[in-house]
């Protein structure tokens, strides 16, 4: 592993050891004329240790990361930070500034990694945050919220095969880590692919701060950071052991209504018991939502409109305590 106690370069700015610099990368002209830059936190320890970036606002509309990575910042001091710290709050900016999941083109930038400096708008924005902060890193942290209306219990996504991975998982210490198959296109594929060990963390929903979900965030990214002897402290545990999921599966409404849940994040349920119903507007043909088998809830639409087909509650199969990560299989994606 490269360890670093001397300057690190960025974007054409040498931050020295002991140093916390913020910077602005270009990244691209609005049609008015104004530029929109890449914020960027650098924090080089005093003492050496691993390059490690920590992301947020991939997609523009995940908030939560934001926040956590405010926190992070304000508990890490250069003069006891073992190597050094790439954290950028907010990488898709043009969606981040838009409320948007997306960039003005629509594209997905967790879909274009690991870009190209000639592609489109996308590309090239995937391809920057890759040559200035990822390749510089031999670890990464990315966070996440759901999707389009959905929350997520707080997990760790990441690849379990890999013992170093899987421990950096058990030390964030969320409720539950599972292996996920990495996305053709998105950052922790490219990041892989490049050597890099990625975690991805998956808390709340989009546009909204979950307080919880935040604290959680930030005392596992604290963790981690204490598990590569990066920093010396470590936010003790809520949990003694991370949950270990085997599968997971979304439950879709089968007609399209109005939802009423009886179900809620980290709920354990049972075979065949009734997760919600789905319903016309006064309450009349309902259709019951029932658990196709034992399972943790992981995750839920928060919109109560609802389309025949549209996914309602992420439901995820427990493995055995001790499970050996080869039985796991790739259920998720980033």
């Amino acid at each position: 592993m490269r360890h670093r106690n001397l300057p690190i370069e960025v974007a054409g700015s040498i931050v020295q050891p002991g140093e916390r610099k913020r910077l602005e990368i270009p990244v691209a002209r609005l049609p008015t004329g104004t530029w929109l830059s890449l914020p960027i936190v650098v924090v080089n320890g005093a003492k050496p240790g691993p390059t490690v970036w920590i992301s947020a606002a991939v997609h523009g509309d995940e908030v939560n990361g934001v926040e956590i990575i405010g926190q992070v910042l304000d508990e890490t001091d250069p003069a006891g930070l073992a190597g050094c710290l790439l954290t950028v709050p907010i990488v898709n900016v043009f969606g981040f500034n838009a409320q948007s999941r997306y960039l003005p083109d629509r594209r997905d930038l967790n879909r274009s990694f690991p870009g190209s400096p000639r592609g489109s708008l996308a590309g090239r924005l995937a391809n920057l945050f890759m040559e200035e902060v990822v390749l510089k890193c031999q670890y990464g942290i990315d966070l996440h919220t759901g999707s389009n209306h959905r929350t997520n219990l707080p997990q760790i996504r990441a690849n379990l095969h890999d013992d170093e991975s899987r421990a950096l998982s058990e030390a964030f210490a969320a409720p539950v880590i599972m292996h996920a198959g990495a996305i053709e296109g998105s950052l922790r594929k490219a990041a892989t692919a490049a050597g890099i060990r990625t975690l991805v963390y998956e808390a709340g929903e989009p546009l909204r701060f979950d307080d919880a979900a935040i604290r959680l965030g930030r005392d596992g990214v604290l963790r981690v950071l204490a598990a590569l002897k990066m920093r010396r402290a470590a936010p003790k545990r809520k949990v003694v052991h991370s949950a270990l999921v085997e599968k997971t599966a979304w439950i879709r409404a089968r007609h399209s209504g109005i939802l009423r849940l009886d179900t809620h994040l980290g709920a354990r349920v049972t075979a065949k018991q009734k997760l919600g119903v789905v319903a016309d507007v006064f309450g009349d043909d309902a259709w019951a939502i029932a658990a196709p088998e034992d399972g943790l809830v992981i995750g839920h639409t928060n919109n109560p409109l609802v389309q025949q087909g549209d996914a309602i509650i992420h439901l995820a199969s427990m493995a055995d305590e001790g499970a050996p990560a080869s039985s796991l299989l790739a259920t998720a994606g980033d």
